[in-house]
């Protein structure tokens, strides 16, 4: 099926409105072959890579049924970590607003269980949350399940990867009989399949094809004989490509903190992401390099799932992943909702049997190219294009990125081109400047008044 009109689509006449006018015009090829399905009221399962559109494939479904009138959870939707989460809830929210009065709550681990429980009481039409705390709320009664009719399985095989099939089963069993299952996945494996058969009644099948496309995501192999050449390779690489951002993806722990070391010693502008960190530090680093005021990401596969950050320009494999699923993933960090990207993989000959389980367009030993030359190392590290600021307010203090806009915008403001992404958490707020920008920004802000209150300001990149 190609891709067609949202118009063309039985949805809420608000809805399409509201599409229109995010410029969301055609479908996607996921969104063209699962939507009509969903909307009417099929099982579906869904495989396609990240940064497709799913999102908005089951978020328009579930949106399109919801009675708001009906204020109870309707909707249950699972991700596997706290940041595909929230940037869910957000999209929905999206889609949501010119429907009034919607409430999406997202319920995560790494935040605190009370305030979550006071927002329950509140209520809510649609919950999106990670399965461990939302399985913790119907346990202990505070998330009542019995008028949930549509139920989604966000990156299914991501979930069972991290360990979760004891926990979703446990939800499963609190759900009504009668519902709507959605199941998005990269990929389908022998465990989602068994899974998919426990969960979802009649499903329909719909696959859009996986492997990236060569013109979108071109793959590039190097060959190293050593780990200092393999450091030294993703220096002249990083010099030569000059990406806005680039995601660097190591095996284990210990390299991820190796290459951030000794990329900051080459002047990179750099931020390692792995399971050490506090949950408060993962959200600043990965809000630091959505907002493109840092180069370069290096991470582990494990610290990266979840991670749904648009325009990454590049993605270097630092080490050949063990698994050709994961390779595929990685990958999928760039190139997304159809922008263009690069991936280059770096591998030695311990590693060449890793080489022949990937399904990629080119033979990754007989085409290997060469690495840069040494005149590479006269270039400068990339500049980022951003700064980002920390804001001491957020939600709970009844900021909105509007309020933010408005007093940089205002006279004797910045250029609203200047500024990128705004978000907002419950207690702090982040935004991206323009470099240029950016003291005169800060002028404005910190001089400047939100809400008829002065809030504390920073600059943290």
């Amino acid at each position: 099926m190609s891709d067609k009109a949202f118009s063309s689509l039985p949805l809420r006449p608000e809805l399409i409105e509201n599409l229109r006018s995010l410029d969301y015009t055609s479908t996607t090829p996921i969104q063209a072959q699962s939507l009509p399905l969903v909307l009417a009221g099929r099982d579906v399962i869904a495989q396609a890579k990240t940064g497709s559109g799913k999102t908005a494939a089951f978020g328009l479904g579930l949106l399109n049924r919801l009675d708001v009138k009906l204020f109870r959870v309707q909707s249950l939707v699972l991700c596997p970590t706290r940041e595909l989460a929230d940037q869910v809830a957000v999209e929905i929210r999206r889609l949501a607003r010119a429907i009034h009065n919607i409430k999406v709550l997202t319920l995560c681990g790494g935040t605190a269980f009370g305030p979550q429980l006071g927002s329950l009481e509140h209520g809510a039409h649609i919950i999106v949350g990670t399965p461990g705390r939302v399985e913790e709320h119907l346990r202990k009664g505070s998330l009542k399940a019995k008028h949930i009719s549509s139920f989604v399985l966000d990156e299914a095989d991501r979930m069972l990867d991290m360990g979760f099939e004891e926990t979703l089963n446990k939800i499963v069993d609190w759900l009504p009989a009668k519902r709507q299952t959605l199941l998005f996945s990269a990929t389908y494996p022998d465990a989602i399949e068994s899974m998919a058969k426990r969960v979802l009644r009649d499903p329909a099948m719909v696959k859009v094809d996986s492997s990236h496309d060569e013109q979108t995501i071109p793959q590039h192999f190097y060959r190293v004989d050593s780990n200092e050449q393999r450091r030294e390779a993703l220096r002249l690489l990083l010099l030569e490509q000059q990406p806005e951002s680039a995601v660097v993806f190591c095996n284990t722990r210990q390299e991820v903190k190796t290459v951030d070391e000794q990329l900051r010693g080459w002047g990179f502008s750099v931020l390692a992401l792995h399971g050490d960190l506090e949950q408060r530090e993962r959200d600043e680093m990965l809000v630091r390099f959505a907002n493109k005021s840092t180069t370069v990401l290096v991470a582990t596969d494990v610290a990266a799932r979840g991670l749904d950050i648009d325009k990454v320009a590049l993605v270097v494999n630092y080490q050949v992943a063990h698994d050709p699923e994961v390779h595929v993933h990685r990958v999928g960090r760039t190139g997304r909702a159809g922008s263009s990207g690069l991936a280059l993989t770096l591998f030695s000959d311990r590693e060449a049997h890793k080489l022949a389980a990937l399904n990629v367009d080119v033979d990754p030993i007989t085409d290997a190219l060469p690495l840069p030359g040494r005149a590479a190392l006269q270039k400068e590290p990339p500049t980022p294009p951003m700064v980002t600021f920390q804001i001491d307010g957020g939600k709970k203090q009844k900021l909105r990125p509007g309020d933010i806009l408005g007093a940089l915008t205002g006279e004797g403001g910045i250029d609203g081109k200047a500024v990128g992404k705004i978000q907002i958490f419950d207690n702090r707020s982040y935004l991206a400047v323009a470099q240029k920008d950016a003291k005169r920004a800060f002028k404005k802000l910190s001089e400047g008044k939100l809400k008829g209150r002065r809030f504390r300001l920073r600059r943290i990149a």
